[in-house]
């Protein structure tokens, strides 16, 4: 990157079994019209409102691939981190999540896999009413420590 140091994520070293992390976020329309517009995803039930009244839901939901989205871009930013790649991905969805509600998500290493470099998390998210939204179990390639000096001097 042009001389500057990189940010890398935590390598399988530099991880815990038992290592936590907690995440709140807001669902809001401006984060599902961009989804929708990238996907060109017409589902009803994510945005026609007389729609959704008509269904067991009486409200427009937010798409269950908008969630695997948090917690993946989660593993990105911040467990392990930036460099890091989710390769084995498993959710259950169990309650909807309405438009404007706020999802709590808890991440738990539960597995390390030192010789594969594989971190396994445990997710979990519930809703403003303390209701279990989903569970997930993430297998996540950590990131590598690389020779940074090494690399800029290949690219020249």
């Amino acid at each position: 990157m042009f001389g500057k140091p990189r940010k890398i994520g935590k390598t399988i070293d530099e991880i815990e079994e038992g290592e936590s992390l907690r995440l709140t976020e807001s669902m809001e329309d401006s984060q599902l019209l961009i989804y929708l517009g990238l996907t060109n995803d017409a589902n009803p039930l994510y945005i026609q409102h007389d729609y959704a009244e008509t269904t067991e839901y009486n409200h427009p939901i937010i798409p269950s691939v908008m969630l695997m989205g948090v917690v993946t871009s989660t593993t990105s930013k911040h467990l392990p981190g930036p460099g890091s790649h989710v390769v084995n991905f498993s959710i259950n969805f169990i309650e909807p999540v309405y438009h404007y509600e706020t999802v709590t998500f808890d991440f738990e290493v539960v597995k390390l896999d030192k010789l594969k470099e594989i971190v396994t998390l445990s997710v979990s998210a519930v809703n403003e009413k303390d209701e279990r939204v989903l569970d997930a179990m993430v297998m996540v390639k950590t990131p590598k420590n690389v020779d940074v000096e090494k690399n800029e001097e290949l690219s020249e």
